[in-house]
């Protein structure tokens, strides 16, 4: 961590701010490096940030229940962004009661004592009218604003099992967590830094708040999960904006990750193909040890309720006939209703007729057959594009809801 949060700081501007995330059993060895880090430098501890939820956390009947996670604070200098009024907190009923009085232009006002020596009035005692009117110089007035201050323990509820936001990533954060922060220590055109984005949550909450971004992340995993969580969000015209970095671009960078060393990455090579060909639709196969030859699987709409699977195979090493009859079986497994190759060498010719010899599934809604077991060579994929042609039953939910929400508005125009 001391290296990371150390480039962090070099690439960070001069009038920047830095927040870190972690829990209490860390975070008092991680404050030790940030305050050597930035305090060493010219740079200040601004807060140490409880962040309290009700929902998770560790509960046991030998301890208190952990409820919160703590953000540390940081500036890389005395001039940095703090916009105060952009995370007012709401008022509640009780604060709200406070300020009882309204002045001739509608505005909500308290009357307080002033911290005077001898005054009558002590300070922060609510006053009458009568009192300012008689007393002026011993009473001031408070108006209400639009929310009062945020202080550094933010109750924000996290990502439960039913929320809309919910993506299934295990450490995925709330929007309103992330909102808080972009607000408050950043201006619309600032860039927002997350060099371990996850699924996303500060990039498209940087995006819906107009600024610039960038979003790292080890895993082309993850990279899919952003940029589906991109689409998703704000169509498909935003991935035209987007410059990805550090993927495969043409059959030197493919063969490179395809043949690394470390088994982790060779596996990011097989995440990498089957979630660009399916445009990032498709499920990733998790599971340790052998995948049964199934390293991804997607579902498609049979029907008005039925799904049928596709999986697929990702191949960086040779390839035979022998491997297309043993996806065969693999589809019988799985009881899948198609099955995708992705192989980085060229299909022979009896690889290929092996494949057609497999049959067409009749797709009845979309009116055309397709081939049971499809080869695809990664060179279509990254030098011509190729993708899977066949809807996602995501993609065919969302068309029915976008029809939907349409016919409904133009019946609401209509009438």
């Amino acid at each position: 961590m001391s290296l990371r949060i150390t480039e962090i700081h070099r690439v960070l501007k001069q009038t920047g701010c830095f927040y870190l995330h972690c829990d209490p059993t860390s975070s008092h060895y991680l404050k030790l490096v940030l305050d050597a880090v930035f305090c060493s430098r010219g740079g200040n501890f601004i807060n140490e940030v409880a962040w309290c939820y009700d929902l998770g956390g560790r509960v046991s009947k030998k301890a208190y229940g952990r409820r919160h996670d703590i953000l540390f604070f940081y500036s890389k200098s005395d001039e940095y962004t703090f916009n105060y009024e952009a995370v007012l907190l709401p008022w509640d009923e009780k604060g709200k009661a406070k300020f009882r009085h309204v002045d001739d232009e509608g505005r909500r006002y308290r009357l307080i004592g002033r911290f005077l020596k001898d005054s009558p009035i002590k300070g922060h005692r609510d006053v009458s009218p009568e009192w300012e009117e008689k007393h002026p110089e011993l009473v001031q007035r408070y108006y209400m604003k639009e929310g009062k201050a945020a202080v550094d323990f933010w109750n924000i509820s996290p990502i439960n099992q039913v929320s809309p936001e919910r993506l299934g990533y295990p450490t995925q954060k709330p929007e309103a967590l992330l909102e808080r922060v972009i607000l408050a220590s950043s201006n619309k055109g600032d860039t927002i830094l997350d060099a371990y984005c996850g699924c996303g949550t500060s990039v498209a909450v940087a995006e819906r708040l107009n600024r610039k971004w960038i979003g790292i992340d080890i895993t082309y995993q993850s990279i899919s999960l952003v940029l589906r969580r991109l689409e998703d969000t704000f169509n498909k015209p935003v991935l035209d904006r987007i410059v990805t970095d550090g993927i495969p671009r043409d059959m030197a960078s493919a063969i490179a990750l395809a043949h690394k060393n470390d088994d982790r990455l060779r596996k990011e090579f097989e995440k990498w193909a089957v979630l660009t060909y399916t445009n990032n639709r498709a499920i990733i196969n998790e599971k340790k040890g052998a995948d049964a030859g199934v390293d991804g699987r997607a579902y498609f709409k049979v029907g008005r309720t039925d799904n049928a699977k596709i999986i697929f195979q990702v191949k960086s090493g040779s390839v035979g006939r022998g491997d297309i009859a043993k996806l065969r079986g693999d589809m019988a497994r799985e009881k899948a209703a198609m099955a995708v190759l992705i192989t980085l060498e060229k299909p022979s010719t009896p690889m290929l007729n092996e494949a057609k010899g497999v049959g067409k599934f009749k797709h009845d809604d979309m009116g055309r057959d397709y081939d049971r077991i499809s080869i695809v060579p990664i060179d279509e994929i990254v030098e011509h594009g190729k993708h899977l042609e066949i809807p996602m039953s995501l993609e065919v939910l969302k068309a029915a809801q976008r029809a939907d929400s349409e016919q409904q508005m133009d019946w609401v125009l209509g009438e």
